[in-house]
């Protein structure tokens, strides 16, 4: 490999790596109400990465597709801080924050496709409890199995009805999978909230649908058209892939976790566990459920103690009511958490949809 574009790279992983992390740390912890202490904490990592960023404008065209790739994630990187500041300093509107924590996926898609060549974007897209498993190294080393890895379905930027997708690269059909479909919140899309799941699911595992809704949020009022499509990419993923039937996770956030409700308490539903997060939850829900499809029903119940759009007695007595129907709710209430997604949960959900009594 030319030297120049060895030593830029070995210049501009890292703050590209600890920028994204410290990304990642700000969408974790965002707070309307402790925004400014939030983005101190996070540092400016970005001070490197733009000071090395330029070196890319040089690569050579032979070099061309990583140099394109790489200048991609710097790039949403860089304006994702340049959002997040202009909110601190310029008092813009709180919703500017979670614009500019849209660069976040798009910096890991663009990342993504360097992760079967580059070592530390591998190991930056693993669990850093699996990060010196030579066995799983081992299988990721390997050239990765026949449609494996991130495929996107009618799920363009801007589009609705569509799914993104993960599979493990090194998938093998011999044994069956378990399966989390998991839904974005309100607004959202499912190309962006794969990233939620995927260093999960290839750290531990997992196939993961990320779906899109149909509409502007699911369908929590009104005719419901996602779960039809639901079951529609259902169907498609356990044509094409080995799908465990008793490890079916229907997990969302905010309203995509009410909407998990919403479908998965039907008494057609074929998942096997439900798992909602930061949702709403009206007691009505439980009590319009049959009684067979909620009975020992296991159902993974995260909420923040600090959620400013729906209150932690939300979540209190969703408890209380899922468990007095007979469902079996494992129930977390993180203390520091707001209105965001926890991604600490996702591996010992998947521990509990594997089997154990609590994950």
């Amino acid at each position: 490999m030319n030297e120049t574009v060895v030593d830029d790279m070995v210049a501009l992983l890292p703050p590209l790596l600890g920028s994204l992390d410290a990304l990642t740390f700000v969408s974790r912890y965002v707070n309307p109400f402790e925004f400014a202490a939030v983005l101190q904490a996070a540092g400016t990592p970005d001070q490197e990465l733009r000071a090395v960023r330029p070196r890319l404008d040089g690569w050579p065209d032979d070099f061309a597709d990583v140099r394109a790739t790489l200048i991609a994630a710097c790039d949403n990187v860089i304006a994702a801080f340049d959002g997040l500041r202009a909110v601190e300093e310029q008092g813009d509107d709180f919703r500017s924050a979670y614009r500019a924590l849209r660069h976040i996926p798009r910096a890991m898609e663009a990342l993504y496709v360097l992760a079967p060549r580059l070592p530390p974007v591998s190991a930056f897209f693993l669990d850093a409890t699996v990060r010196e498993d030579a066995d799983l190294r081992a299988k990721l080393d390997t050239a990765p199995q026949a449609n494996t890895g991130v495929a996107h379905f009618d799920n363009e930027p801007g589009t609705r009805g569509g799914f993104s997708l993960y599979v493990p690269e090194y998938y093998t059909p011999d044994r069956s999978w378990p399966l989390v479909v998991a839904m974005h919140g309100g607004s959202g899309n499912g190309r962006a909230f794969l990233w939620s799941w995927l260093r999960d699911a290839r750290s531990f595992g997992a196939i993961v649908i990320s779906p899109t809704a149909t509409g502007n949020t699911w369908a929590l009022m009104g005719d419901d058209t996602d779960t039809p499509n639901l079951m529609r990419m259902l169907e498609f993923v356990r044509g094409n892939w080995n799908v465990d039937p008793a490890k079916l996770l229907l997990t969302g956030m905010s309203d995509g976790g009410t909407f998990s409700y919403v479908s998965g308490l039907e008494t057609a539903s074929p998942f096997t566990h439900l798992g909602p997060i930061a949702a709403s939850f009206h007691p009505m829900l439980a009590q319009m459920a049959d009684d067979a499809r909620l009975r020992a029903l296991p159902i993974y119940l995260v909420h923040g103690k600090l959620d400013w759009m729906f209150p932690v007695e939300m979540a209190r007595n969703a408890d209380e009511a899922l468990t007095a129907a007979g469902a079996r709710v494992t129930y977390r209430e993180i203390d520091d958490l707001s209105h965001t997604y926890p991604r600490e949960v996702n591996a010992p959900m998947l521990r509990w949809l594997n089997g154990s009594a609590t994950g």
